[in-house]
C-alpha cells in the first residue's frame, strides 16, 4: 500500500536532564519519546457499526429505523417540492400531490436498487439537480397565453415528464453500455476523498441557513439532537444499557416529537399572528395546507398530468441534470458503502447503478414526478448516526414511502413538520457524509504534496464555483451562461452548480494526468484497484458478498450485460 503502510523507525529515548534529574543512587528518569503515540492503521471497513449491509436488527427495530429514515428523506423532498410547485403555478393541493408521486417514485427506485442495483442501503430520492432545468421550463410555459394557473401547472408538468423521459436514456447508455464502469475504473482515494466531502459540503445550503429562517425551532432541534443523541447515552450507560442504547439509536425520534410539539405550541398560542408570511411559512405548523388539501387516498398512476409534451431543447437542457445525478450518486455510493460497513463499490456495480437510475427517472418521467433521482445523502448520513447499515432496513421504509404516497392525508401530517425541524437534522447528516471523505485519506499518502494540491484544488473548486453559480443566479434572476440557445445554458448552470460534479471532474482530471506513473502508491492504487476489479484473482473476494445479486442471475444472463 505504499509509503503509507511501511512501519514507523524505532523510538529514540531523549537523554534526562543532569542536574535535579538526576541524584546518588536515583535511576535516571526517562523522558516519553518525541512523537510517539497511538498508530491507526487503514481499516477498509468501519469496526464500530452494529449492523452491517447483510445483517440484520429485530423486526422490531428495522421498523423503527425504517420509518426514521422515511421521516429524513420526507423533509428534503418536502423542500424541493415547495421550491418548484409555485414556480410552476401549482396550489397546495397540486404540491401534497407532487410529494405522493415523489415519495412513491422514491419507494420504486430504491426498492430496485436495493435488489438489482449497487444493493447498498441507499434511499433514491428527488435531486435538487433537476432545479435549473425544471425552472427554465416553468418560466418559458409561464410566457405562453393559458387559461389560469392550474392549466399552466398541468402544461409545464407535461413538458417536465417529456423531458424527463427523452433524458433518462443518457443515463441507461452510460450504465448499461459499461462507460462509466470505465470511468470508474481511474477513481483512486486522492478522487474520492474530495469528492465525498463536497457530497456533504454541498448541501450547505439546506442546513444552517433553513434553520435561520425560524431559528426558535431549528436551533433548539439542533442542540436537543447533539446533546440527546450524543451525550445521554453516555450518562446512562453506567445506569441502564438500554436505556442508553435506546437514546443513540432512536433519539431523533423523540427530538422531532419534542420539537413539533413545541411549535405547535407556539403557533396555538398566536406568536406567529403579526409576523411576515415567509416567516409564518417556516414556523407555522399549520401554513402548509397539505393537510386540508391531500387527498385521502390517491394511488400514483402514468401520466397522470396528461400526454407528455416532447421537445428538444427541454430534453438536452434536462440531460444537464441527469449527469449530474450520475456523478452525484456516484460519490454518494463510496459514502454509503463506508458507512455500511461494505468495501468500496466495484465498477461494473456502479455501471449498473447508474443504468438502473436511468430506469428510475424514466419511470418517474412516466409517473409525473417532476424531477430524478439520486441517493439520499441525508440518509446516508444516518446510516453512521445509528451505527446500522443494514439493507433490510432500507427496503422496509419503502414500504413506508409507498404507504404514505397512496393514504394522502397521513402523508401530509408528517409533511407538515416545519422545515427548520429537518434543516437542523441536516447540519448533522451532511457533517457526518463529508467526514467521511476525510476517512479516504488513510489509503493515501497524506504527506504527498502532489496529492494535497488536487485534494485542496478539487475540494475548494467543488465548492466555490457552485457558490458563485447560485450567487450569481440570485443577484440576476439567470445564471452566468445566458446564450440564445436555452438548453445549452441550462447544461452549463447546472453541471457547474453542482459540487460533487465539479470536484469529480477536477479530482479526476488532475489524478489521471499529473506525475502519474510511479505515484501508484502515493495515490493508493494498490489498495484501491482490487474492489475495483471484476476478475477473480484480481478482485477482492468480498465484492461478491456485498454486491452479488440475490438470486443466481449469471445462469440466464451473461456477465457482460450485468
Amino acid at each position: 500500500m505504499g509509503e503509507m503502510n511501511q512501519p514507523p523507525p524505532p523510538p529514540v529515548g531523549v537523554p534526562p536532564p543532569m542536574g535535579m534529574g538526576m541524584g546518588m543512587g536515583m535511576q535516571p528518569m526517562m523522558n516519553p519519546p518525541v512523537g510517539a503515540g497511538a498508530m491507526h492503521p487503514p481499516h477498509e471497513q468501519f469496526h464500530h457499526l452494529a449492523y452491517c449491509v447483510h445483517s440484520n436488527p429485530s423486526w422490531v427495530q428495522v421498523a423503527g429505523l425504517a420509518f426514521l429514515h422515511y421521516l429524513v428523506m420526507l423533509g428534503s423532498t418536502v423542500m424541493l417540492a415547495s421550491t418548484i410547485v409555485p414556480a410552476m403555478g401549482g396550489s397546495p393541493g397540486d404540491k401534497a400531490r407532487v410529494i405522493q408521486s415523489f415519495l412513491f417514485m422514491s419507494g420504486i427506485n430504491t426498492l430496485l436498487q436495493t435488489l438489482v442495483g449497487t444493493r447498498l442501503p441507499t434511499i433514491m430520492n428527488a435531486s435538487f439537480a433537476f432545479v435549473i432545468p425544471v425552472l427554465s421550463i416553468a418560466k418559458e410555459v409561464e410566457s405562453q397565453d393559458l387559461a389560469d394557473n392550474h392549466e399552466r401547472f398541468r402544461h409545464t408538468m407535461r413538458t417536465i415528464q417529456g423531458a424527463l423521459i427523452v433524458s433518462s436514456i443518457l443515463n441507461m447508455i452510460l450504465g448499461y453500455s459499461r462507460v462509466w464502469g470505465a470511468y470508474a475504473k481511474k477513481f483512486s482515494p486522492v478522487i474520492m476523498t474530495p469528492v465525498v466531502c463536497v457530497v456533504g459540503l454541498g448541501l450547505f445550503q439546506i442546513g444552517f441557513p433553513q434553520v435561520g429562517k425560524c431559528v426558535e425551532i431549528g436551533l433548539p432541534m439542533l442542540i436537543l439532537a447533539i446533546v440527546v443523541q450524543q451525550y445521554v447515552p453516555h450518562y446512562f450507560r453506567h445506569m441502564h444499557d438500554r436505556t442508553s442504547f435506546l437514546f443513540e439509536r432512536y433519539s431523533l425520534l423523540l427530538c422531532i416529537s419534542i420539537v413539533w410539539a413545541f411549535a405547535a405550541i407556539l403557533t396555538a398560542a398566536g406568536a406567529y399572528n403579526r409576523v411576515s408570511l415567509k416567516t409564518q411559512q417556516h414556523c407555522r405548523t399549520d401554513k402548509s395546507f397539505l393537510m386540508s388539501s391531500a387527498p385521502w387516498i390517491k394511488i400514483p398512476f402514468p401520466f397522470q398530468w396528461g400526454t407528455p409534451i416532447f421537445t428538444a431543447g427541454h430534453s438536452f437542457g434536462m440531460m444537464g441534470a441527469v449527469l449530474v445525478s450520475a456523478f452525484e450518486s456516484t460519490g454518494a455510493h463510496f459514502a454509503t458503502a463506508r458507512l455500511a460497513g461494505a468495501t468500496p463499490p466495484p465498477a461494473h456495480v456502479l455501471s449498473r447503478s447508474i443504468g438502473l437510475q436511468g430506469i428510475g427517472q424514466f419511470l418517474e418521467g412516466m409517473f409525473g414526478a417532476p424531477a430524478g433521482s439520486s441517493v439520499s445523502v441525508e440518509n446516508i448520513g444516518l446510516l453512521g448516526l445509528t451505527k446500522v447499515g443494514s439493507r433490510r432496513v432500507i427496503q422496509i421504509s419503502t414500504g413506508f414511502m409507498i404507504f404514505f404516497s397512496i393514504f394522502g392525508k397521513f402523508g401530509a401530517f408528517f409533511a407538515s413538520i416545519p422545515l427548520p425541524i429537518f434543516a437542523a437534522i441536516y447540519c448533522i447528516l451532511f457533517g457526518i457524509v463529508a467526514a467521511v471523505g476525510v476517512s479516504f485519506g488513510q489509503f493515501q499518502n497524506n504527506n504527498s504534496i502532489r496529492n494535497i494540491y488536487i485534494i485542496g484544488l478539487s475540494l475548494f473548486l467543488g465548492i466555490s464555483i457552485p457558490q458563485y453559480f447560485s450567487e450569481y443566479t440570485a443577484s440576476a434572476g439567470r445564471g452566468p451562461a445566458h446564450t440564445n440557445a436555452g438548453w445549452f445554458n441550462d447544461i452549463i448552470n447546472t453541471v457547474f452548480g453542482s459540487g460533487p460534479t465539479v470536484a469529480l471532474i477536477v479530482a479526476s482530471g488532475l489524478d489521471n494526468t499529473l506525475e502519474v506513473r510511479g505515484h501508484e502508491a502515493d495515490r493508493g492504487l494498490s489498495w484501491f484497484i482490487p474492489f475495483l476489479r471484476r476478475r477473480k484473482g484480481y478482485s477482492d473476494p468480498r465484492n461478491e458478498e456485498f454486491y452479488s445479486y440475490p438470486i443466481r442471475v449469471h445462469d440466464f444472463i451473461p456477465s457482460r450485460f450485468l
